[in-house]
């Protein structure tokens, strides 16, 4: 049985292995009109997509009662895996919490568990059983009066002294003032009544509980300040307690997104109640009242779901995440799935589940669902594979919906999405569109012609890791060389705002062209400008762009200004892949370039608008020489190619003195030998 299994699943593998057609075409097939047609799952865990992993682990942590960490790409589903945990933890075990004063010692008032339900009959009935006391001693307050006050007429009516019954008039008034509506019995019988911290009805599903972002208070509970604290007036400590997220999510979940902005000692104080499953409640402040108060410990046994990108690891207390390791799973969420048949209809499901999740939009036609998923497979920057950032996919179908739903139409066409696709730019492609219109105005780069020392650099503007979008922006790279301003060697000096990788990068370029114009290069200076780059360089994309422009002047060999490239470089002349290569030929097609050189591992990558397909060349490369044929033109070309060519790095085979090194050492003697 496990050798058939085992048969089955190669073939299925090697069937999604097959390319499959393009996604206009694909979605013919598919048997519906419109998303309203597609059942969406009513387990919200059967909802995540993309994530069979995770899922798996959720279901194993809410069965065992295990601590989860969920690392990932912002908009991967972490905070919907972990809602979905509550729909396995059972009902049965619901508690109710109760803080009841202490008689022995008012600041540290008790703590009462009940099950699910019996709270509120429980205060109920206190209450009752308070006001009924209240009603007697108000009426026994009232006899008392009406005693006074007819004590004090038969009293003037035998002495024939009248002023005694005003007096006892009086007397009755002011002791009825001052017992029954001085609040003094009130506020006694007040404070035997228990406060309420945590309540569920006995059919509720388990909490889930989502504590991101929040302050020790609100997090581990808190005692409020009572700025009245004597005469009478104060209000009785445990009225003031206030039950923390930890005792909400007990029997429940606990979600803290970006776990690494809590402070160490909320960190330190949640790893208590982890381990102890209760913990004391306590006013925050130490100004306040309430950090006079400290309650006995209340129950807080939970299940923990840390979430976070990658660098949330850095800020989390190391004690915290071994616990969550010891005793739970981590798991880190894909970004991308690959781009089989089955994900694609996962795709279609989505697109149902956002418009019924939203309900104020209509439904999709076949069309506007394929033009989405074709927007999942751009987002990927793979070919094969498909963008799990359905958070930021989710926000173009409402953006879609609403321009429908402005233009009083029933369904959603490919004509929304892609007008929607046009609003909802992010903020970094509004930049750079605006960064390109200003280059072209005031002419910052060339797209005919030639010129020397002058390349096409591209580049994406702000790659901000927590988007899915790249915006492409066209990045001029000027290069001249200039006799050594040194004696002892040249330098290679490069401005434009240079982050720390674009400077190795630069070094890695002076490596190269030692290795292919020897020794000559120390005698020279070069000088290389990033034309526009107000806002800093970062990566080693302009690798390509940069060695093509300081060959190009050092040769004095032409460069075509139509051509714009970009890739990494190794020092042995292997061009290497990038990313955001989409983005950077489709910011090369509406410069105006008519042919863009990319790595070739980066080729597959390419899933530019067919708009674009009739604008521009793409052409792979995979080393230096392939590069400086295409971009190189005029007079000395060919000479210097077949010098590239014919050049071998030197071997070395000791020690490489520098001209200073040898001046400062004495002249060696050597000794004659005769045959």
């Amino acid at each position: 049985m496990a050798i058939k299994q085992t048969e089955v699943e190669k073939e299925k593998n090697e069937q999604d292995k097959k390319e499959l057609p393009p996604i206009d075409k694909w979605i013919q097939d598919i048997n519906f009109k419109t998303t309203e047609e597609i059942k969406v799952p009513d387990n919200l865990l059967d909802q995540v997509i993309g994530q069979d992993q995770s899922v798996a682990i959720v279901r194993k942590a809410a069965e065992q009662k295990r601590h989860v960490m969920l690392i990932g790409d912002p908009g991967t589903g972490k905070s919907m895996v972990a809602r979905a945990m509550t729909e396995f933890l059972p009902k049965g075990e619901l508690e109710d919490i109760i803080v009841y004063p202490n008689n022995e010692d008012t600041n540290t008032p008790t703590i009462r568990v009940v099950p699910a339900g019996k709270a509120h009959e429980i205060i109920k009935t206190q209450r009752e059983e308070a006001k009924r006391k209240v009603e007697q001693q108000n009426s026994m307050i009232l006899g008392i009066v009406l005693l006074i006050v007819t004590l004090s007429l038969i009293g003037a009516m035998v002495t024939q002294h009248f002023e005694y019954a005003i007096f006892g008039v009086i007397a009755a008034v002011m002791v009825y003032l001052i017992v029954a509506r001085g609040g003094f019995s009130q506020r006694k019988e007040l404070q035997m009544i228990p406060k309420l911290l945590v309540s569920h009805e006995k059919n509720d599903v388990p909490p889930f509980i989502d504590a991101t972002a929040a302050h020790s208070g609100a997090l581990l509970g808190d005692v409020r300040h009572d700025p009245f604290q004597s005469a009478g007036l104060e209000t009785p400590p445990h009225q003031l307690v206030e039950a923390g997220a930890i005792h909400r999510a007990h029997k429940g979940v606990l979600y803290i997104d970006e776990i690494n902005t809590l402070s160490l000692p909320s960190q330190q104080h949640l790893l208590t109640a982890i381990q102890e499953k209760k913990f004391q409640i306590t006013g925050q402040s130490e100004r306040s009242f309430g950090a006079m108060v400290k309650t006995e410990p209340a129950p807080c046994d939970f299940i923990l779901v840390s979430a976070g990108n990658l660098d949330a690891l850095n800020g989390m207390h190391p004690a915290l995440r071994s616990r969550i390791r010891g005793y739970g799973y981590e798991s880190y969420l894909n970004s991308v799935m690959d781009d089989t048949h089955e994900n694609r209809e996962k795709l279609i499901r989505f697109v149902a589940q956002e418009v019924k999740k939203d309900g104020k939009i209509h439904h999709f036609n076949k069309e506007a669902v394929a033009e989405v998923i074709h927007e999942a497979q751009r987002r990927a920057g793979r070919k094969g594979k498909l963008s799990l950032r359905l958070r930021e996919l989710g926000g173009l179908v409402r953006v879609a919906g609403d321009i429908a739903y402005e233009r009083g139409d029933k369904i959603i066409t490919q004509n929304h999405v892609i007008e929607a696709k046009r609003i909802a730019r992010s903020l970094e492609q509004q930049v750079a569109d605006r960064a390109l219109e200003s280059q072209k105005s005031y002419r910052s780069f060339r797209t005919l012609g030639v010129e020397v020392g002058v390349v096409n650099g591209l580049a994406v503007h702000s790659a901000d890791p927590s988007m899915s979008e790249f915006s492409g922006l066209v990045l001029p790279i000027v290069a001249e060389v200039t006799p050594a301003g040194s004696q002892s060697e040249g330098k290679v000096i490069a401005t434009g705002k240079l982050g720390d990788i674009a400077k190795e990068s630069v070094q890695n370029i002076s490596a190269i062209i030692k290795k292919y114009m020897g020794r000559d290069i120390s005698k020279h200076d070069i000088h290389i400008q990033f034309i526009g780059t107000y806002e800093g360089v970062e990566g080693d994309s302009a690798s390509i762009s940069l060695i093509t422009a300081v060959i190009s002047a050092m040769e004095n060999v032409p460069v075509r200004q139509d051509v714009a490239m970009t890739g990494s470089i190794s020092i042995r002349g292997t061009v290497l892949p990038i990313g955001g290569v989409t983005a950077k030929i489709e910011a090369a097609a509406e410069a105006g370039m008519k042919t863009v050189l990319i790595p070739r591992a980066n080729l597959n990558d390419v899933l530019i608008e067919d708009k674009y397909k009739q604008l521009i060349e793409i052409i792979p490369v995979e080393t230096l020489t392939d590069v400086l044929q295409t971009a190189l033109v005029g007079e000395g070309k060919d000479e210097l190619l077949r010098k590239l060519k014919a050049m071998r790095p030197p071997k070395i085979i000791g020690k490489v003195e520098l001209e200073t090194e040898r001046k400062a050492q004495p002249p060696l003697k050597t000794e004659e030998t005769s045959d």
